[in-house]
């Protein structure tokens, strides 16, 4: 008998072992799903868009906590902590869905209200609406330098790190196409620009979305594609010093470049 319990005593701490091991697990999987609830329970746009989903994730992690509290398997708690998430994801997965529909509505609707704007332009006579316009044009433009008269899209008409124009943008792009139609020859180039905030892989990504932004919507709005050339050149040629913020947010730009009346570009940077 007494042979036997060396081998009795390292079975009992091997169960022991084991038994903390899905303890462990449990407790890990139920942090995970605390996490989770955590986040979606705190963001207003889950609880507008997928408010049932938020209440099941709350129930099951409820239940899986209660199990663990009153010794409830570890496959149990695990199977409801996994739940919990699952139903978390999904309602994080669904308000994205969401947010991205609304969007997209937005973005039509205003591309719309554009074109509707931009048809009643169209009734006012074409002498004084190029004359007007050729003045708004002037006006807006920063410098006549080698490579043209420049126009320059403040940091404003973006949301910082983001590439979609902002409503704000709308008036001075409509600008710009009643330009370039009363002007068929002329030609632009659309030059993106950031700060040095980030690296020099993402601000050059950066930049050319944000000029492709401004070449989108004037094509939307019947600007020939082949009349507009597009560039990022990511933290390159700052106008400021990045030292302060003023500096950052002068050197977030869209510069628009403008052939003369024949259609010719000056040289690119």
């Amino acid at each position: 008998m007494s042979s036997n319990k060396p081998l009795t005593t390292l079975m009992l701490l091997g169960a022991l072992g084991l038994q903390g091991c899905a303890s462990e697990r449990s407790e890990t999987a139920l942090d995970q799903a605390i996490a989770s609830f955590q986040s979606v329970k705190d963001d207003s746009n889950v609880l507008r868009s997928a408010p049932r989903d938020v209440i099941r994730a709350g129930e099951s992690l409820a239940r899986a906590d209660r199990l663990a509290t009153y010794m409830g398997t570890g496959s149990d708690v695990r199977q409801y902590a996994y739940l919990s998430q699952r139903y978390s994801e999904i309602a994080r997965e669904h308000t994205n869905l969401v947010l991205n529909q609304e969007r997209q509505a937005k973005l039509e609707l205003e591309r719309q209200r554009l074109q509707l704007a931009l048809r009643e332009a169209k009734l006012v006579s074409v002498q004084q609406q190029g004359k007007w316009l050729e003045e708004q044009i002037v006006s807006l433009a920063t410098q006549q330098s080698d490579r043209g008269l420049v126009m320059t899209l403040g940091d404003v008409l973006f949301d910082t790190g983001h590439a979609e124009l902002k409503n704000s943008a709308s008036r001075t792009v409509l600008k710009l196409v009643q330009f370039l139609q009363l002007n068929p020859k002329r030609v632009v180039r659309i030059e993106g620009y950031t700060d040095s905030t980030g690296s020099p892989e993402d601000n050059l990504t950066l930049s050319k979305a944000r000029a492709q932004s401004v070449a989108d919507m004037l094509v939307d709005l019947g600007v020939d594609e082949k009349r507009i050339q597009v560039e990022g050149y990511g933290d390159q040629y700052p106008v400021e010093a990045n030292a302060s913020e003023r500096g950052r947010a002068q050197n977030r730009r869209v510069e628009i470049v403008f052939s003369d009346e024949k259609g010719r570009l000056g040289a690119a940077r």
